[in-house]
């Protein structure tokens, strides 16, 4: 049985705003289990070029995901809206075994079922490298911060 997850479809500029930095305080928790809870329990994605259905794959996929990419720290912006979709920019920073930092920059689109899980999430990203310096997403986002866009560079 699905736990419904407000805001709900229909969205507003107020409520697509909450389901974006919803989204990203999940993430940044890095826990597989609470992040799928967001997700109908057939949702199906399209990551870079993985293709996942269901809670499970995506569990599977998060939990590869956050053991690779180490120190993960997330910024969502909302980019548009409409009744039931949302469409985010992001950026994350991550370092690899080795120690390289990269900065993954991405876009999403997101469809919502009527009580507010995400049924479908196509993901876009590309890695680049960064030293330690270039660094400027450091953990979640303070709370004076939600809202605030993110610089494209």
């Amino acid at each position: 049985m699905s736990q419904a997850r407000p805001p709900f479809p229909p969205f507003t500029a107020e409520t697509a705003a909450q389901k974006v930095q919803g989204a990203e305080d999940a993430w940044n928790s890095r826990d597989p289990q609470k992040v799928s809870l967001a997700y109908t329990p057939d949702s199906v994605w399209r990551n870079r070029d993985e293709f996942l259905s269901g809670r499970e794959e995506i569990i599977a996929f998060l939990t590869r995901k956050w053991e690779r990419e180490l120190d993960y720290a997330l910024r969502k912006t909302l980019w548009s809206f409409s009744d039931d979709r949302i469409a985010v920019r992001f950026q994350y920073e991550w370092h690899d075994a080795a120690g390289q930092w990269w900065r993954s920059y991405g876009n999403e689109l997101w469809e919502f079922s009527s009580d507010g899980l995400m049924s479908r999430r196509e993901a876009s990203i590309n890695d680049v490298t960064i030293t330690d310096a270039q660094r400027r997403i450091f953990g979640p986002r303070p709370t004076e911060e939600h809202g605030v866009d993110i610089e494209l560079r």
